[in-house]
């Protein structure tokens, strides 16, 4: 399998943005990396602020409408177009609806060669993160840590727990040669 787009799928704090900053280093190819976060972040303010777009409850948790899929639906369809004209994707999720959201971009990756890496990491650890990043909502990493994985397919797991990012990412690098049955260096 040459595979095309990887996406990360871990709770909020778990180290999904640092793993793919070290799969860009360590991949040979050139590899695009977008997150959930590009989306939110490109969104006007309306759509941020709750009510039919994406909301941050101050307990952390995170309520999403009809809108926000929609646009959100629209973002998939585009990166999926890019990963069919050639790019190699690195796409760093949060599976808010578990297995819904995988169902959600494997209808829309069709054929499209995919790996998926679950990026786990222990609540209490990411909760540590959450609050000296500073820009999350205290109880996010917490509430999403088990929540995105349920009933999610992954072709590998990663722990960032114990495992720093650049490890990980040399894990899923690895699992891409051996998958593909190049020699793993």
């Amino acid at each position: 399998m040459n595979t095309q787009v990887i996406v990360l799928n871990g709770g909020s704090s778990s180290g999904k943005s640092a793993i793919a900053r070290g799969l860009q280093a360590v991949l040979p190819d050139a590899w695009l990396s977008l997150s959930i976060d590009t989306l939110v972040d490109a969104m006007p303010a309306r759509l941020t602020a709750g009510g039919d777009g994406i909301g941050f409850a101050d307990d952390g948790g995170v309520a999403v409408g009809q809108e926000f899929m929609a646009v959100q639906d629209a973002w998939i369809t585009g990166l999926v177009a890019m990963a069919r004209a050639g790019a190699h994707l690195v796409v760093d999720d949060v599976f808010l609806g578990g297995a819904a959201s995988q169902r959600r971009w494997l209808d829309a990756l069709g054929d499209v060669p995919t790996l998926w890496v679950g990026v786990r990491c222990d609540a209490a650890v990411a909760g540590e993160r959450e609050a000296v990043r500073g820009d999350r909502v205290a109880g996010m990493a917490a509430q999403q840590a088990d929540v995105v994985h349920q009933g999610v397919a992954y072709d590998l797991e990663v722990d960032t727990t114990r495992t720093d990012s650049m490890s990980c990412a040399r894990a899923v690098a690895a699992h891409l040669r051996s998958s593909r049955g190049d020699r793993a260096d």
